[in-house]
């Protein structure tokens, strides 16, 4: 039996994407703070060549660019639209959410590359586990979804 889809409003469909923000904010941002705290670390310079703290570095700027994304649409909203609601800002909104995954997924695969490499001691292991990971995210947020929405 197929369910058929219901529309919801406007300020409904406002509250879910802001809402959504909201959840997916926090965990980027402790992950920002860890990233920032692992540069002022003695082992940083000891274990980690200068391209390796140079992925480290990217992997900190693809983190703060999804921050930029995520928070967007609250900024979007509050500057453009204080007391109204649009299906344009909830498209903008859900596709400045979803482009924020991107290099979220990027920042974690790099910094799990270099804790892997420090763990594990090998390269090989270290891409192996990077592109494992990279792989869920790719299941998870654009394969998933993807086949979700043709579902229905």
């Amino acid at each position: 039996m197929e369910r058929q889809r219901e529309e919801i409003s406007l300020e409904t469909a406002t509250t879910y994407i802001l809402e959504e923000c909201r959840m997916v904010l926090p965990g980027i941002q402790a992950l920002f703070g860890f990233q920032l705290i692992a540069v002022f670390n003695e082992a940083f310079e000891k274990k980690l060549s200068e391209a390796e703290q140079l992925l480290h570095l990217a992997a900190i700027v693809l983190v703060t660019v999804a921050i930029a994304l995520v928070m967007a649409p609250a900024a979007l909203h509050r500057r453009s639209q204080p007391r109204a609601v649009s299906a344009r800002f909830i498209d903008v909104s859900s596709r400045l959410l979803v482009a924020g995954m991107f290099p979220l997924a990027l920042g974690l695969t790099l910094d799990v590359y270099l804790i892997t490499r420090i763990i594990a001691g090998s390269a090989a292991a270290a891409v192996a586990v990077a592109f494992t990971l990279l792989t869920v995210f790719g299941v998870l947020w654009l394969w998933l979804p993807s086949r979700e929405r043709r579902r229905k």
